[in-house]
């Protein structure tokens, strides 16, 4: 690889890495799985650099490529053929249904804020964007993206008082 084009794509590894694993999360919903689908992506991505001429496009191409190869995993794991043992699978806990419940609620919660408290919130926590780049992104000033966030939490908050107890959603 060229040195001035190493140089570009190191540095967009490192400013966006921590979006790009986010979104492999929500994808793979294992970390370790994430850590694997970020590095393939971008791994395709460094072969095709060169050829990415639109900075712009650049993360929507690793998204696509971290997209397409998950479908394919997917697909791949659900030729396996199915072997019967003589073991029982071990049995669904009780946290599960109460974080599916919890997953419910939350999913009500988000569905009562307006499309901007939710695109404010997504864009700060999913997307990891600071709150300059919101505002920029979205031509607002910065002090109406922090205000949007904080009505959007205490929104949630009183929509679903039992989220305020559970520290991390699965």
């Amino acid at each position: 690889m060229d040195p001035g084009f190493e140089a570009d794509f190191r540095e967009f590894v490192i400013e966006r890495s921590g979006a790009l694993f986010r979104t492999a999360y929500l994808l793979t919903g294992d970390r370790h799985a994430a850590e694997d689908l970020v590095q393939s992506a971008l791994a395709k991505t460094a072969v095709k650099w060169r050829g990415l001429r639109d900075p712009a496009a650049i993360e929507g191409y690793v998204r696509r490529v971290m997209y397409h190869e998950q479908v394919s995993w997917w697909r791949r794991r659900s030729r396996v053929a199915e072997v019967s043992t003589e073991w029982l699978p071990d049995q669904i806990g009780d946290g599960h249904a109460e974080m599916a419940d919890l997953r419910l609620v939350m999913r009500a919660a988000l569905a009562r804020l307006t499309p901007r408290q939710r695109t404010m919130l997504v864009l700060r926590y999913f997307e990891d964007l600071s709150e300059t780049e919101i505002a920029r992104l979205l031509g607002v000033r910065v002090g109406s993206v922090r205000s949007q966030i904080y009505r959007s939490l205490e929104r949630l908050k009183k929509a679903a008082p039992e989220l305020s107890a559970v520290r991390e959603f699965g």
